[in-house]
């Protein structure tokens, strides 16, 4: 197998860059295409420093055509640059219907991962999951989000347990069922905005990467800890609110002293 999400991202720095386009931040009579040019030279600018690079879907989908087209080209761009990619796109959905949307993201793009929504159990993603092991690449499970209304259905009693401890069980075992080096293929999406969430969920998902939303904007602290690649967007992809390359930088290297322990 060529390039392996798992075992390119466990070798690199624990930051990731998340992309969240807004053209009417950019300025001049073409935003799309200066948005284009400051994300290419923001990734091969912070290209040594990042774990992978995460693509919200839903701003380049709000585009429309022009919008799937710039991601296309953003994400060949990141993999000329070597970085590993992560689909931020929260897919879920019965069994045939998972397979189209793994065969679009993980088999289009191999060695790289998608987020998915589990709320459809196990057999809407398995497909997900076999995607991920054809193609060297690796599944983000929803378990506790970063949103302050992620309390509203993850945290309800699920038998003395709150639900997203429940998921994270049944998640464990998918994670031992789809090993790759050094973590499993499939791993979960834990908000830095609920640090005690990130501690009571290590031990329970001990083989999973997690991918920890919520620096920046939302308010979450980093803090190192194995498997933990801690995302950030707009504080990072717009600091101060705007596209600065050399804020980003500056940015970009806080962050990886706090991670640095």
């Amino acid at each position: 197998m060529g390039f392996d999400f798992v075992s390119e991202v466990a070798a690199r720095p624990p930051l990731v860059l998340g992309v969240d386009p807004r053209p009417a931040w950019h300025p001049g009579p073409d935003p799309l295409a200066h948005l284009e040019g400051y994300a290419t030279r923001l990734m091969e600018a912070l290209a040594p420093d990042l774990a992978a690079v995460k693509f919200q879907y839903a701003f380049f989908e709000a585009l429309g055509g022009s919008g799937w087209a710039l991601l296309e080209r953003l994400v060949a761009t990141a993999r000329v640059l070597g970085l590993p990619v992560v689909h931020d796109a929260k897919r879920g959905d019965i069994g045939t219907t998972a397979a189209a949307y793994a065969r679009a993201t993980l088999e289009r793009w191999p060695g790289s991962a998608l987020t998915v929504n589990p709320y459809l159990g196990g057999d809407a993603l398995e497909p997900f999951f076999a995607a991920a092991a054809r193609s060297g690449g690796a599944v983000f499970v929803l378990v506790k989000t970063s949103n302050p209304g992620s309390a509203d259905f993850q945290d309800l009693d699920a038998g003395g347990r709150p639900l997203y401890l429940r998921v994270a069980e049944r998640l464990a075992a998918w994670a031992e069922a789809w090993p790759a080096e050094p973590w499993s293929r499939v791993g979960a999406v834990v908000g830095g905005t609920h640090p005690e969430a990130l501690e009571t969920l290590r031990p329970v998902l001990p083989a999973s990467l997690f991918l920890v939303p919520g620096l920046g904007a939302q308010g979450a602290s980093p803090r190192p800890g194995a498997g933990l690649l801690w995302s950030a967007s707009r504080s990072l992809f717009y600091p101060d609110g705007r596209p600065d390359l050399e804020a980003a930088r500056r940015q970009a290297a806080a962050y990886l002293r706090d991670l640095a322990g």
